[in-house]
Formats: C-alpha cells, sequence, structure tokens
C-alpha cells in the first residue's frame, strides 16, 4: 500500500483477494477508483476521476454536476397554518 501511494499519480488501482482483507487494502489506497476483485471498474452512473497528478474533482454521475451547481436557500414567512 505504501508504495502504491507513492507514486505521482492515483487514478485506478485494483486489488483481489478475500473479501475482508482486499477491503481493508483498498479504503487505504489513495486512488479515486479501486477495483476489488473486479476489473471493470467504469460504470456511468459513478463519479470518475483520480487523486494527485491524475486530476481534481469527478465526472460522471450526481459527484460530476456538483461543481456546476450552487446551493440555495429559501426561507418563506407570513404562512398562518
Amino acid at each position: 500500500v505504501r508504495l502504491a501511494n507513492e507514486g505521482p499519480a492515483g487514478l485506478a488501482a485494483y486489488v483481489c483477494g478475500e473479501l475482508g482483507h482486499a477491503w481493508a487494502v483498498a479504503e487505504r489506497l489513495d486512488f479515486g477508483i479501486v477495483g476489488v476483485n473486479e476489473g471493470a471498474v467504469s460504470h456511468a452512473a459513478m463519479p470518475f476521476g483520480g487523486t494527485k497528478e491524475s486530476g481534481l474533482g469527478r465526472e460522471g454521475g450526481n459527484h460530476g454536476i456538483d461543481e456546476y451547481l450552487e446551493d440555495k436557500y429559501l426561507c418563506l414567512g407570513g404562512l398562518d397554518m
């Protein structure tokens, strides 16, 4: 894990093995996408993006539109209920 995380890029990583151990390793990896016992990790409904020199932010899924949205709070008074 240390050797993998020391690299300059962080788009995708893959871990194979017993599920509990592989999941624990995947959580410690500094990558934007991690496949656990799976090689085909890309899906249109999921966010796509990396860490470090592999980019900032996400594309796709609900996360991809967040950078283009602004939150707005509306408070409406004067309603007698």
